[in-house]
């Protein structure tokens, strides 16, 4: 964690939910890190904290094995955004995210927004394997340069299993999950993306799109907390006015 940001508290929670191996922690060190790591399995849940511009954004990787299952509520708990994350080439890690991880989010902000995100892509599709082309992290930092090489020949992709019509079958069943209005929500083609953690394909796109999406959340909880702040100066001129009035 920066050590600029280590003390800072967070304005906003985003969280990132997905079975295990979709690549969740491999997406945050790509877009934290700006490289690709393989990771181990996550043990209960780790956050980065993201200074954009003069705010703080919590970023929390769950775990997604079944023994961890119950942390995520916890982890969801007040989240202004949920990244639902599966991999492309894995049905099952799809069809996880209704059966087992969105009635985590029940304990998230009422007005929390829902990402779907299918990773690997770059397994099946060759586009994925150029990163995004403007690739910073809408602060200065250096974009990702593109990786080396051609792309593996089509015979060596893997079948594609999650297309992006499902996913955004599943946005829309989300929506009505969380009993909000379709119409009043962000499209599904905002809100569905492919990514690549291993090339950073749309990995910027993903995150820095959230962030922009929460920044009412932020002006909301921040407007909320001045109107709660109680002067004491006011308070006790108050307390000794009435005390007057009775004497």
């Amino acid at each position: 964690m920066p050590e600029s940001t280590k003390m800072n508290k967070p304005d906003v929670k985003i969280v990132i939910l997905g079975d295990m191996n979709v690549g969740k922690t491999s997406l945050l060190h790509r877009y934290t890190e700006r490289k690709f790591k393989d990771t181990i399995s996550t043990v209960g849940g780790a956050f980065f904290l993201k200074q954009w511009g003069p705010y703080n954004i919590s970023i929390w990787d769950t775990a997604g094995r079944e023994q961890f299952h119950g942390l995520g509520s916890m982890y969801c708990r007040g989240a202004a955004a949920v990244i639902l994350t599966y991999d492309v080439t894995n049905w099952q890690s799809y069809a996880e995210l209704e059966d087992r991880f969105l009635s985590l989010t029940d304990t998230a902000n009422p007005d929390c927004i829902f990402a779907i995100v299918g990773n690997k892509a770059d397994l099946t599709d060759s586009d994925a394997h150029v990163a995004d082309p403007e690739g910073g992290q809408g602060d200065g930092s250096k974009a990702l340069a593109p990786p080396t090489g051609p792309a593996p020949p089509a015979a060596l992709q893997v079948p594609k299993q999650v297309n992006r019509e499902d996913a955004m079958a599943l946005y829309a069943r989300v929506l009505r999950y969380k009993d909000l209005e379709e119409k009043a929500c962000l499209p599904a083609g905002r809100m569905c993306f492919e990514t690549s953690a291993k090339t950073g394909y749309n990995v910027d796109a993903l995150f820095e799109s959230l962030f922009d999406m929460v920044l009412p959340a932020i002006l909301k909880r921040r407007n909320n907390s001045r109107d709660s702040t109680v002067d004491l100066n006011t308070l006790r001129t108050h307390r000794r006015t009435k005390a007057g009035c009775c004497d």
